[in-house]
């Protein structure tokens, strides 16, 4: 087989490949021979029809197929012996099938490209605030205290008051006439400021209980009962019940319904959670930073197969999040072709962090030990609350080993260039 590779860009080039005529030839025999065993011609067992036969019916469809499976073969062979670091699938070009001739083509293929980085010292990066304040602790604690908020009969008054949610019947009439949806049986409305079609009922406040309450309202233009839209009704209700909402006290009870033995460690589980959540986002933030600071100084191009696989992956962690919180994504009807192009530009800026971090690396020495997986894989450890044991078996395989050792190798490259960063 022969080769020859021409840069089509710095992350592109072209393949010139010429299959001797024996592998073209190994190839359309098998496919005839398998063809022989699989079709039925009169006068022939299956097997033993004549491969002259075969090509009189199906040589179109035997040699399309017999041309797929060469330039792939082809395609194999040449990045092995040309090193080619190919990131894609290869466009097939040109080539035709003649007997007893070399089969010659081009493949063009997307290529990790050689990237050298430059100005990577002294960046300018913004420090990221990853604090916890109190305001923050006491807003989240009220946040679990909202949630187990219970709908209760008011005491010791009989007046509604703004704020309450109160059960009533009603009747209403416009015109002096009944009208569609004009009437409501232990209907819940809350006294607050809005419309009464969504539930908003105002007028009520300072009506008794088991007393009635008169008042007009005005239905909104694009109401979706005709006969009443824009038009003023007249209402008559009836107070059954004046209810509040209670909120649970922040205490020892409380804290057990929430898996602490006290209102102390709640508040510091709480703490530790927003902090563990503050780390994480200003990790995030930080090193979109510094790739922007980064990509700034290094405007490389990047292959696109590599910003799609980025995209998939993306979009594979997000999946499995709305599944492992028990939501069908199929239920989200999501514009899939959209989303990914919404993707594209965080896609991209990671794909030439990453390139960019590799370089560094390369320039500055900068590996992964031994040691370092063990520290990581103890940090780990800790951060999940998970032993030891259970992820060293975890991180078994050598795929996982390597993963990880890359995540371990990025981390120290980014540490380097923020310790000779100007931030």
């Amino acid at each position: 087989m022969k080769v020859q590779v021409e840069d089509v860009s710095a992350i592109e080039k072209r393949l010139s490949i010429e299959v001797e005529p024996a592998l073209v030839e190994k190839e359309l025999s098998a496919a005839y021979s398998n063809l022989s065993r699989q079709v039925k011609v009169p006068g022939f067992r299956p097997g033993k029809i004549p491969r002259r036969i075969l090509e009189q019916r199906f040589k179109a469809e035997v040699e399309a197929d017999v041309i797929k499976r060469v330039q792939l073969l082809g395609f194999i062979d040449a990045l092995k012996e040309t090193n080619v670091a190919a990131v894609g699938d290869p466009s097939f070009s040109g080539g035709k099938l003649e007997s007893a001739k070399p089969y010659a083509y081009s493949a063009r293929v997307e290529v990790k490209p050689v990237v050298t980085a430059k100005d990577y010292k002294g960046l300018e990066l913004p420090k990221v605030d990853e604090s916890v304040t109190d305001e923050k602790v006491t807003e989240q604690l009220e946040r679990f205290r909202a949630q187990k908020t219970e709908v209760v009969d008011v005491a010791g008054r009989d007046t509604v008051e703004k704020g309450d949610l109160v059960v009533i019947d009603f009747d209403a009439t416009k015109d002096g006439k009944p009208f569609g949806g004009n009437t409501g049986r232990d209907v819940t409305v809350e006294v607050a400021p809005g419309e009464l079609i969504e539930g908003n009922l105002p007028a009520l406040e300072g009506a008794k209980l088991n007393g009635t309450k008169e008042f007009d309202y005005t239905f909104p233009a694009d109401y979706r009962i005709e006969e009443v839209k824009g038009q003023t009704a007249h209402f008559v209700c009836t107070i059954k019940a004046i209810k509040t909402r209670k909120m649970p006290e922040l205490d020892d009870a409380f804290a057990k319904e929430m898996g602490e033995e006290s209102a102390a460690a709640l508040k510091a589980r709480v703490r530790k959670d927003l902090e563990r959540a503050a780390k994480n986002r200003a990790e995030v933030d930080s090193r979109e930073a510094l790739f922007k600071a980064l990509e700034a100084k290094n405007p490389i191009d990047v292959p696109q197969a590599m910003v799609n696989r980025g995209i998939d992956f993306m979009l594979e962690n997000a999946l499995g999040g709305l599944m492992r919180s028990g939501m069908d994504p199929n239920m989200l009807q999501l514009d899939w072709g959209k989303l990914r192009e919404e993707l594209r530009p965080k896609a991209t800026l990671e794909v030439r962090g990453q390139l960019l971090l590799e370089s560094i690396a390369t320039a500055e020495k900068i590996e992964a030990s031994d040691e370092d997986m063990d520290a990581r894989l103890k940090t780990l450890a800790e951060e999940n609350n998970v032993g030891l044991p259970v992820l060293q078996k975890q991180y078994a395989t050598a795929e996982a080993k390597d993963a990880l050792r890359n995540r371990v190798k990025e981390e120290k490259v980014i540490a380097f260039i923020r310790q000779h960063s100007k931030s």
